[in-house]
Order: C-alpha cells, then sequence, then structure tokens
C-alpha cells in the first residue's frame, strides 16, 4: 500500500466542524446533531458514548459520509464531504472507510471468502479473492473459508465482518456497538482483535457502545447527550490524576 504524505498524516483523519443533523418527523424537524465540533487524529482509538437517542449512531454515520449533514463541514481522510455526491462518497468509503455494524451485514448467498472479497472486487482489484483469503486468515478463520454465514455462529460471522472491514487496510474504521449481539466472552473476543488489528495498521476506530470498560480501553471517550459533545476524556489522564 502506497505510504500516506506526511503533511496528511498529521492532519486529522476525522474534522467536524458545527456539525448538525437534522431529520424530519410526523412531529417535525428533529435535530438530531446541534453543532458538534471534534477532531480524530490518525490512527487514534475513540468510543463514543451517550444515552440510548443521543446521536451516537447519527455521528457515525455523518463522519463515515452515510448521512449527509444538514450543515457544518465534514472532512474524513483530507476530503471535503460537503461537495461530493453519493458515487463519490461511495468511493471515498472504499478506499478509506472500513465499517463493522452490530448485525454483521453479511450476504447469505455467499460464502466467507466471496463475503470478504467484495469489496475488493468493486473495486476492480485483480488480488480480491487473494486478500480476502489473507484477511480471513488474519482473523483465525482460514478453515472457515468455504462456509455460508448460516454456517457460521454469531461470533464467527462477526469476525468475517471484521476481516471484510480490514480486507482494504482502510485508515479509518467505524464500528457501531460491535459486540451487541455476542455473549460477554466471544464479544471480548471480538474486541481484542479489533484493538489487534486497528493498532497493527495504525488505523483510526471510532468505536459506539454502551460497555464503560470497552470504552475505557479506548485512548479517548467521547460523550454525546442530546445531539452535543459534552464530554472528552482520555482514560489514562483520568486514572492518573486519581
Amino acid at each position: 500500500m502506497a505510504s500516506v504524505p506526511e503533511s496528511l498524516a498529521l492532519a486529522p483523519i476525522v474534522r467536524l466542524s458545527d456539525v448538525h443533523l437534522d431529520m424530519a418527523s410526523d412531529a417535525g424537524t428533529v435535530n438530531i446533531l446541534r453543532g458538534v465540533s471534534l477532531d480524530i487524529a490518525a490512527g487514534e482509538i475513540a468510543a463514543v458514548v451517550g444515552p440510548s437517542g443521543a446521536g451516537k449512531s447519527s455521528l457515525m454515520m455523518v463522519a463515515g459520509g452515510l448521512e449527509r449533514a444538514s450543515s457544518g463541514r465534514v472532512e474524513v481522510a483530507g476530503h471535503d464531504l460537503g461537495p461530493l455526491d453519493d458515487d463519490a462518497r461511495a468511493r471515498l468509503r472504499r478506499d478509506h472507510i472500513g465499517i463493522v455494524f452490530q448485525g454483521f451485514h453479511l450476504i447469505p448467498t455467499m460464502t466467507a471468502h466471496e463475503n470478504v472479497a467484495l469489496p475488493l472486487e468493486f473495486a476492480g482489484r485483480g488480488d480480491a479473492f487473494e486478500l480476502a483469503e489473507a484477511a480471513l486468515r488474519r482473523v483465525g478463520l482460514g478453515h472457515r473459508i468455504g462456509h455460508y454465514p448460516a454456517q457460521l455462529s454469531g461470533g464467527e460471522q462477526q469476525r468475517v465482518a471484521v476481516a471484510r472491514a480490514f480486507v482494504g487496510r482502510p485508515r479509518l474504521l467505524l464500528a457501531d456497538e460491535p459486540t451487541g449481539n455476542l455473549d460477554g466472552s466471544t464479544g471480548k473476543q471480538v474486541m481484542d482483535l479489533l484493538f489487534e488489528l486497528a493498532r497493527a495498521d495504525t488505523a483510526t476506530l471510532i468505536l459506539i457502545t454502551h460497555d464503560m470498560a470497552l470504552a475505557e480501553r479506548c485512548d479517548r471517550i467521547l460523550r454525546i447527550a442530546d445531539g452535543l459533545l459534552v464530554g472528552d476524556e482520555r482514560p489514562d489522564a483520568v486514572l492518573a490524576a486519581q
């Protein structure tokens, strides 16, 4: 993979400036995000925490270019998302972003190998299946490469989703409650894997979680409430002050 220019590597991988997100509802316009500004550095692992309905997932969707901000500026990997149309945003996600959802989002009619290779095939990579196999071996599923999602446990399905997210070596990984459908032990294994891969690839990880013990393993904890950023803490600094 080509090296990142030093000037870009030093810039925040994600920069939100006074970002608002409004949604129409039967009761009128709902203000989901109400002026969020933050920078997330390259290689940083940040947890986003807050009560249900606070705007955590919406923040992730905006940062990933899956939702268009109503106002404000969103920059990802040096690109201003504002002027980009849907196709350009999709290309940016393909080239720079990996996403892991709570619900796995695997295609049931495709094997683990095919699911992981799919984004690389869309990108026109001739080595898609070779890289997909390497990614599956990286998450400990080399022996399950030809299995379909229904033949895999929940933990194995999420490992396939993790392999798919990392196969293109993205600079930014977004994970929305990735252990929400898993038992405690399996969830811990998946999170250990996510942290390990993010550190190994020096990828930025934005993790949405309700688990404060998990959040405290991150470099930074961003607290969201009522569509606002109400806290920005570094767990190591908090522990040092105790």
